[in-house]
């Protein structure tokens, strides 16, 4: 049984949904990252194991596959097309890291959404009625159970005392830090031209917290939850490479390992909560505690929840996503989990910023996904 270990990254710039990506179908987003990871390996498309992609809205027919094609790699090459709602680019990973250890070679896994391209669905008439649009999947059996993710997240950040203010403080934080990090080419490894597009969307200068709290609450009266403090519907593929250990030894390249991952369910009404968990057992498989891991990336879907985790966590806002989460980036749902690892990479391997990271992502149904990694010379 082999370590898996990660030896390329790379993501698309997100796209703000119906705004630079918006023409791009999933394939057209996932073909180029996938054929771009195998490329920075310096290894042979022909020994592309499997592709591994999470998606959520697309239009089926596996996207993984169709992916894999489109990036160029023989039909031999298989893909498998994960839902995981928002944590399916990290089980991506994460399946990619359990095919390796039962003997596999080159695995690509990751993410992809096209929130602007998703087929439009239907529920078939009753009687004599129209047909209904369908506006989105079920996260639970039951109505009680079901909550959208504003409301389940707003009541997550009651429940937790974080207040609008903390919220509002930290989104201006992340657009602040990406901002910066934008300005100084933090993601210019990591990032790869799709369709001329080269920068993400969404980071704005000058978001302050006194600006942003002239926001109106968006999902319940008296609620905390704005469309400031809450990330942006995006477009946007990332994908990495996964070898077994002894490959990554052979091309005398710097890599991931990942030591342990973890996935966790909590009460489908407040799914937000879900990486929590899924942390603490990451860190107790890697063992390791939150005060030896470097960088820490956590899907910023709304700011009241990543700071309840936090909270729960006993882990300092301030290590979170330090050039800017979600909240300013953007969060293409398939694909979020993948983009945590993708920035684990460029600053654990690409600058050398620590040795230990941690990704985790919450996700609709009440979920969560996390991974623990060690930079390796």
């Amino acid at each position: 049984m082999s370590d898996p270990v990660i030896i390329s990254a790379v993501r698309t710039p997100i796209g703000t949904a119906k705004h630079s990506l918006r023409d791009l179908t999933v394939e057209q987003l996932a073909g180029p990252v996938v054929a771009a990871a195998v490329r920075r390996t310096g290894l042979d498309a022909a020994t592309v194991h499997d592709v591994v992609l999470g998606n959520c809205l697309g239009p089926g027919g596996n996207v993984a596959r169709v992916s894999a094609l489109a990036a160029g790699l023989p039909d031999t090459v298989p893909g498998l097309t994960v839902d995981r709602q928002c944590a399916s680019g990290l089980a991506a990973i994460d399946l990619s890291a359990q095919l390796v250890r039962s003997g596999a070679g080159l695995v690509v896994a990751g993410g992809v959404e096209s929130a602007s391209t998703a087929p439009w669905r239907f529920w078939p008439p009753v009687g004599d009625a129209e047909p209904v649009r369908y506006e989105r999947a079920p996260f639970a059996p039951t109505a009680a159970d079901d909550l959208d993710m504003g409301l389940s997240n707003d009541l997550l950040a009651a429940e937790a005392g974080v207040t609008r203010a903390r919220q509002d403080a930290y989104a201006a934080r992340s657009h602040a830090l990406a901002v910066a990090a934008q300005q100084r080419g933090a993601f210019a490894d990591e990032l790869l031209t799709v369709a001329g597009v080269d920068r993400d969307d969404r980071p704005r200068a000058g978001l302050t917290p006194e600006r942003l709290a002239r926001l109106r609450p968006a999902f319940r009266e008296g609620g905390t939850v704005t469309a400031g403090n809450s990330c942006g519907i995006s477009d946007g593929a990332a994908a990495v490479a996964v070898v077994p250990a002894e490959t990554q030894q052979r091309l005398g390249v710097p890599g991931l390992r990942i030591l342990a991952t973890a996935t966790s369910g909590v009460s489908p009404t407040r799914p937000g909560v879900g990486l929590v968990p899924a942390t603490r057992l990451a860190l107790q498989r890697a063992g390791l505690t939150l005060d030896q891991v470097d960088v820490i990336e956590l899907n910023e879907a709304f700011a009241g929840q990543v700071l309840a985790c936090c909270d729960e966590l006993e882990l300092d806002p301030d290590r979170v996503c330090r050039e800017g989460g979600a909240l300013a980036l953007g969060h293409p749902w398939g694909a979020s989990g993948a983009v945590l690892m993708v920035r684990l990479f460029t600053q654990l391997v690409t600058r050398g910023q620590g040795r230990h990271g941690l990704a985790a992502i919450a996700a609709g149904g009440g979920m969560g996904v996390a991974a623990v990694v060690e930079r390796i010379p």
